[in-house]
């Protein structure tokens, strides 16, 4: 097959695969440049590895990123699965390891103070559990009154269906707590046992709580999101020392590797490295 035969049987069998519409737009455009640049007389099947190979460093002498390098890999990958040349074997590109983004420490100030003043007490439980216990946003959705038990000193939120059906079970911050009693003595009436509920009455989707979240960040000029406050949760707990398998339990990972990004250097840490040099004079 010439290029203009690979292009067009590739697109359709790439309309029938079991893939999302976005996906299907990437991969047909990669593939298109990756057939635009293939040398003629080039044979995909027998000269797979080695093709892709000379890509990859096409891709670099152009000064792409490793992990736009990968993307473009992995198009052509399924290129020659599609059509047959088999998997290739081409090395990726490795990719830069740095902990999740989580928020710094004045950042943490301004959420907090934003959170405080949030008109609704209902946001301000919101912001205040995220931010203190870690929960996922879908977790955070899931939650019924009786998953909260508080008392004068202490409180609890219980997980009961996490990532992988794991169930967990964390102690309250104090401000936490303080937050999620206000917000039950405020909560409007509603036969729902959601803990957190919208003006109809019912439970609170998880798009929602998204957009509560983002708009706490935004009101202190905050770009964030509820996996911003879980990723802060964890980078909190593993650089004040914890032990890395509580953090892993009190975050719901299944694996420590998960857990253990979070001991990994932000592009902060970096920054303050090399400022911290001494200088000259």
């Amino acid at each position: 097959m010439n290029k203009e035969e690979k292009l067009t049987a590739y697109q359709l069998a790439l309309g029938k695969a079991p893939l999302s519409a976005n996906t299907k737009r990437a991969y047909a455009s990669r593939v298109a440049a990756f057939l635009e640049w293939l040398p003629e007389g080039a044979d995909l099947a027998s000269d797979r590895d080695f093709v892709i190979r000379d890509y990859r460093q096409h891709l670099k002498d152009g000064h792409r990123s490793p992990s736009t390098v990968n993307s473009h890999l992995d198009a052509v990958g399924h290129l020659c699965l599609t059509l047959g040349f088999g998997a290739p074997s081409a090395r990726h590109e490795h990719l830069p390891q740095a902990s999740p983004r989580a928020l710094e420490p004045k950042e943490q100030t301004l959420f907090l103070r934003s959170a405080e003043k949030a008109d609704l007490s209902r946001d301000r439980a919101i912001g205040l559990l995220g931010f203190y216990s870690g929960l996922r946003v879908a977790e955070l959705a899931a939650l019924n009154i009786e998953d909260v038990v508080l008392s004068a000193r202490k409180g609890t939120v219980t997980v009961w269906h996490g990532k992988g059906d794991r169930h967990r079970e964390l102690p309250l911050h104090p401000e936490a707590r303080k937050a999620v009693n206000e917000w039950l003595g405020d909560r409007w009436f509603s036969e729902s046992d959601a803990l957190f509920i919208n003006r109809r009455g019912g439970r609170l989707s998880s798009r929602s709580i998204c957009e509560i979240v983002v708009q706490l960040g935004t009101s202190v000029g905050l770009e964030m999101s509820t996996h911003t406050l879980r990723h802060t949760f964890g980078t909190n707990l593993v650089r004040q020392g914890t032990d890395i398998v509580i953090v892993a339990e009190m975050m719901g990972h299944s694996r420590l590797e998960s857990t253990r990004r979070y001991s990994l250097p932000s592009a902060g840490d970096r920054v303050k490295a090399i400022a911290g040099l001494p200088v000259e004079g």
